[in-house]
């Protein structure tokens, strides 16, 4: 990217990146994306979830590394440490989850697979691009506010959203595909914790690396999971008459 664009141009694309997910926010909130519990026939042909979920995964990996080769990463500089964590989360998203949800025969539409393609891919870009040829960290970033604070709060998020989504697999036994109202641990709290970690696990992915294209991905990833998060709590409320009433969306007690 930096063949092309100057600093100031790449980050008038993050600016104007990040604007589209704001707007994407809005829509959101008035329409459920038509993936999971509200997947719909109407949006066009469909692809097996699993299959979807690999290679929207996988997109973000090839895109980060087409501009920041694996062989070119000085793993123990902080850019090095920011790749490994970012590349922790993708491994385990693109190659470990898929393989967990019990999803049989459940498919999802071609256009929502297409969506997150492209989505990763900038992302993807932005971050590995960034790495590869905008940051520069001193060699005491890691004892600086922002990334001591901000790596706790990303490996904090990522235990609560993949002990929350391994809490959800766990629901459904063998052959099952219906739903349950999950019970426990954060549960009991909110309706979304696995979301709730996410965005926790993003935001501090934005703090520690102190940086425009880690804020456009906590934007938007914002920007896809609130909205998701307030959707499940309706859907959950309207099909299970006795769903927790103090049970609130995403923020403990608050929201």
């Amino acid at each position: 990217m930096n063949q092309y664009l100057s600093l100031q141009q790449y980050y008038l694309f993050i600016g104007g990146w990040s604007a589209v997910g704001i707007i994407t926010a809005f829509y959101l909130l008035r329409r459920e994306a038509p993936y999971g519990r509200f997947t719909s026939e109407k949006w066009g042909p469909m692809v097996s979830n699993k299959v979807g979920w690999v290679l929207m995964e996988t997109t973000v990996l090839v895109s980060f590394f087409v501009w920041q080769p694996p062989a070119t990463v000085k793993w123990t500089s902080p850019a090095g440490i920011m790749t490994g964590m970012f590349l922790l989360h993708y491994l385990h998203r693109s190659f470990v989850y898929p393989f967990m949800i019990r999803t049989r025969g459940k498919k999802m539409p071609l256009v929502i697979m297409l969506s997150a393609m492209l989505f990763n891919t900038v992302n993807g870009s932005l971050l590995g691009s960034w790495f590869a040829h905008y940051a520069q960290y001193p060699d005491d970033w890691y004892s600086s506010f922002p990334f001591i604070a901000g790596t706790l709060c990303f490996f904090t998020g990522m235990f609560i959203n993949w002990s929350a989504d391994y809490q959800l697999i766990g629901l459904r036994g063998k052959g099952e595909t219906g739903y349950k109202v999950p019970q426990g641990r954060l549960f009991e709290y909110v309706t979304s914790p696995n979301l709730m970690g996410e965005i926790l696990e993003w935001g501090g992915y934005a703090l520690l690396t102190w940086s425009a294209p880690g804020l456009a991905f906590f934007i938007w990833t914002c920007a896809n999971l609130v909205p998701r998060a307030a959707a499940n709590q309706r859907w959950y409320r309207q099909r299970f008459p006795d769903y927790p009433a103090k049970r609130r969306i995403l923020i403990p007690f608050l929201w």
